[in-house]
């Protein structure tokens, strides 16, 4: 019996650490926090940049079309960028550290906060990238006439396909996921709850308080 008692402190102390060990990426996150203001500095960095380029120099309006067109998809880009951190800080806090309390009664909380589960993060993901390749191939196709990449345009193109392939076998392995899900439900949740605790028929000799009592039937819950 020591050593049961023994063993099972050191199982509680074990399950503490690992359970514990979650925090650890709490710091990872702060630290993408501080990668989210460096995105919010390089965008406004871009921005002027745009202003300064179009405002101040004397450019044909042809030429400045295209300065614009590509300093406004530069900015969509960091846009993009800026959310898809935002979505891992937050989503990723959420389903591997701890729920965040303050925002429960904020009226400024996103809807989606608390409804997107490690499934969802990956398709956000994947479809922030594929959003990003997009911009990213619609500015080299504008420069295209005056670069002449076409190695670098071919790489381009390659990422962007195998980021759109990956989203949608992403999407595909979770409608699987949620198709078994549902075909168990119809096969079992009418006739089965899992939650509640099931009830077992048992006739026979049952040991009494003042001595056996034959031939009583009892309905013994199972926990």
């Amino acid at each position: 019996m020591a050593a049961r008692g023994a063993m099972r402190k050191f199982e509680d102390a074990m399950e503490h650490v690992i359970f514990g060990s979650r925090w650890i990426m709490a710091p990872i996150y702060l630290a993408l926090a501080v990668a989210l203001a460096l995105v919010a500095l390089m965008f406004f960095r871009e921005l002027w940049h745009i202003i300064d380029e179009l405002l101040l120099h004397d450019y044909p309006l042809e030429e400045a079309k295209v300065a614009l067109t590509l300093g406004v998809l530069g900015l969509l880009g960091l846009a993009l960028i800026g959310n898809l951190v935002l979505i891992v800080i937050v989503a990723g806090y959420e389903n591997f550290v701890s729920k965040i309390g303050v925002a429960t009664e904020s009226e400024g909380r996103p809807h989606w906060m608390g409804t997107i589960d490690f499934s969802g993060l990956k398709i956000k993901l994947v479809g922030s990238l594929v959003a990003i390749s997009v911009i990213e191939l619609l500015q080299d196709f504008i420069e295209f006439p005056d670069r002449q990449d076409y190695e670098g345009l071919a790489w381009r193109i390659g990422l962007h396909v195998t980021f759109l392939f990956s989203g949608v076998m992403f999407a595909w392995m979770d409608l699987l996921s949620d198709k078994r899900k549902k075909l168990l439900h119809d096969l079992h949740g009418d006739e089965v709850d899992p939650e509640a605790p099931a009830a077992v028929t048992v006739t026979g000799e049952i040991p009494h308080a003042t001595g056996e009592v034959p031939g009583v039937t009892q309905e013994i819950a199972k926990p």
